[in-house]
């Protein structure tokens, strides 16, 4: 009782209430703050990761413009039930080419941090057609109009060297080559070495089934890389961090 009767001289003087709450956020502010000060990187190295190829950065784009984000999330807590329902919790390694990252706090929707390789091309295309024919409580609404809309990745060099700009480590040569590799990606008959050099582990086929390259197409090949590029069997976890 005596603690909570000085409480109350907090709560009865402003000015006092004033100091006193500015002098717990500064504390707090200095115990999360100075730690940064003595680490080389907040990041850690995790093999596998890259940055996206053009195809992938293409869906990406798509999948942020349709606001897929609003309510899928791309983080998986590492919390029990949390991993057992949706893999191994998320690295920030794994977003750390994200601008902007794709976190997100609401989940209408599962989490996709590891959607990727969890289902096919063909119900991916049928998920995103009509949505209710594979889940039927579903109230996502269709994206049927992703399949006829055709994309040439004209753009996606100009659109790449500004991600180079924010620190994306996309090489002269990846530029250059953006829209040879973007064509590449979507065609299993192409020269697609070259384009697996730079990216490796990318998928290629065609991902929606149909003549030439759309945007249901980029966004199945982004969603199909998510949650594959960390070999998690090997994984290792610094803990230092």
């Amino acid at each position: 009782m005596a603690i909570l009767d000085k409480h109350k001289v907090l709560e009865k003087n402003v000015s006092l209430l004033l100091v006193f709450s500015f002098l717990v956020v500064t504390i707090g502010g200095i115990v999360q703050i100075t730690p940064l000060f003595y680490l080389e990187n907040t990041i850690e190295d995790v093999e596998g990761m890259r940055p996206y190829s053009p195809l992938e950065l293409a869906g990406r784009e798509i999948y942020q413009r349709e606001g897929c984000y609003v309510c899928h999330s791309q983080m998986i807590r590492p919390m029990r039930d949390e991993v057992e329902r949706y893999g191994h919790y998320s690295l920030a390694a794994e977003s750390k080419y994200d601008r902007p990252f794709q976190w997100g706090s609401k989940r209408t929707g599962p989490d996709l941090a590891r959607v990727g390789g969890r289902y096919s091309d063909e119900w991916h295309v049928d998920h995103l057609t009509d949505p209710q024919s594979v889940v039927p409580e579903s109230i996502m609404p269709k994206y049927g109009f992703l399949k006829e809309t055709l994309i040439d990745g004209r753009y996606i060099g100009d659109f790449m060297a500004t991600h180079a700009m924010l620190g994306v480590p996309y090489t002269e040569e990846m530029i250059a080559n953006a829209q040879a590799d973007f064509q590449a990606q979507a065609d299993p008959d192409s020269d697609y070495d070259a384009m697996l050099e730079r990216y490796p582990g990318a998928q290629v086929r065609n991902f929606d089934g149909q003549p030439g390259i759309s945007e249901m197409d980029a966004l199945i090949a982004y969603m199909q890389m998510l949650g594959t590029l960390v070999d998690f069997s090997t994984f290792t976890p610094d803990a230092s961090r």
